[in-house]
């Protein structure tokens, strides 16, 4: 086996490792502060969270354009005090193991833990889809120790 075939392996396997240990809801976290980052006496304990919207869609790539208006539109309202965004390339495989590969962006935030955000990246996920008929957003969320 090729180290690039293992490596492919490992990484499927840690994805699928990584999933399988996923809430089985959206947005459900257990608390568990025994695992909790250790701030230091200048850290605060936030939730960080990623997600990476895709480009691609059956009426024709989002353009830039369409990008911006959706950030000033719908992620600014939600998250006035501040997010970052870069772009990346993204793949993916479909049930019937075609491989697809797009532009994508990413936006980062740094969060409290509270319902109100939780539901506001949950509405932010909806509006992305349904604006740009998308199948699905990825993200994912860790706890993490942050001084601004």
């Amino acid at each position: 086996m090729s180290s690039a075939s293992t490596l492919a392996t490992s990484s499927l396997m840690l994805v699928v490792i990584m999933f399988a240990a996923c809430p089985a809801s959206a947005f459900e976290i257990e608390k568990r502060p025994d695992i909790a980052p250790a701030c230091t006496a200048s850290g605060v304990l936030y939730t960080l969270t990623t997600l990476y919207f895709g480009l691609a869609r059956p009426a024709g790539p989002i353009r830039e354009k369409q990008w911006k208006a959706f950030v000033r539109e719908e992620v600014t309202s939600r998250f006035p005090q501040g997010f970052t965004v870069w772009e990346a390339r993204g793949q993916w495989q479909s049930p019937n193991g075609h491989i697809s590969r797009e532009r994508s962006k990413v936006l980062l935030l740094v969060h409290s833990e509270t319902t109100p955000v939780r539901d506001s990246i949950a509405s932010l996920i909806a509006s992305y889809k349904r604006r740009f008929q998308q199948e699905s957003v990825l993200w994912e969320t860790a706890a993490v120790c942050a001084a601004f």
